[in-house]
């Protein structure tokens, strides 16, 4: 699907749902109008269009909260865009990972399960070792091979066990994203499926 077409509203804006591509959570809602869309795409900065402001913003310019954009996705009716990302820190301007944490249904959020599913992760990079599209990281990272991406992971490990002896709960909550995009990479540039790894755990919980 091409933006011609998309379908904007009467203010020439469309809804753009952010999800973070390493946990698969929803981080926020945004609008964008045709030219955050071409900014985003061409740029990979997540770029938006202020309603109240009436102006083009760029996620994390004034906050440093950047996201990396690794797709642009439409939904099957070309009325909404989905832009998959990588999080530089939190998403929500009151530090939380998702800017979604005002409970209505009455369940609290103890009881909420975790959100752990990196199968949105694994999809993405699956895609980009086939595509290569132009000016993605990961595509980068597939074309230097997987020794470039072994050094990566070893260099986000570390990154990981500094992160565990300091007190800084979000800076270590990146840190493992980082080690876990950059594992998955190898794990795709390898050709271990995810499936493979949850058979192996799988056995070790059985009697």
């Amino acid at each position: 699907m091409s933006l011609d077409a998309l379908r904007f509203d009467e203010r020439g804006l469309l809804p753009v749902v952010v999800r973070d591509v390493t946990t698969g959570a929803v981080s926020m809602l945004a609008w964008a109008n045709r030219e955050a869309l071409e900014r985003t795409i061409s740029t990979g900065e997540a770029t938006f269009w202020s309603r109240s402001r009436g102006t083009q913003w760029i996620k994390g310019e004034t906050s440093g909260q950047r996201m990396q954009v690794v797709a642009v996705v439409a939904d099957c009716d070309g009325d909404a865009v989905l832009y998959e990302v990588r999080l530089s820190r939190a998403a929500c301007h009151t530090g939380r990972a998702s800017c979604f944490h005002q409970n209505l249904s009455g369940v609290s959020e103890a009881d909420s399960p975790e959100n752990f599913d990196l199968s949105p992760l694994f999809a993405i990079l699956k895609s980009r070792r086939r595509e290569r599209p132009a000016g993605s990281y990961s595509t980068q990272l597939f074309e230097k091979g997987l020794d470039h991406i072994l050094k990566k992971v070893g260099e986000e490990a570390f990154e990981v066990i500094v992160a565990m002896k300091n007190s800084d709960d979000e800076a270590l909550a990146g840190e493992v994203a980082d080690l876990l995009y950059h594992l998955a990479a190898a794990m795709t540039e390898r050709g271990l499926p995810p499936a493979a790894v949850n058979e192996a755990l799988a056995r070790r919980r059985r009697p």
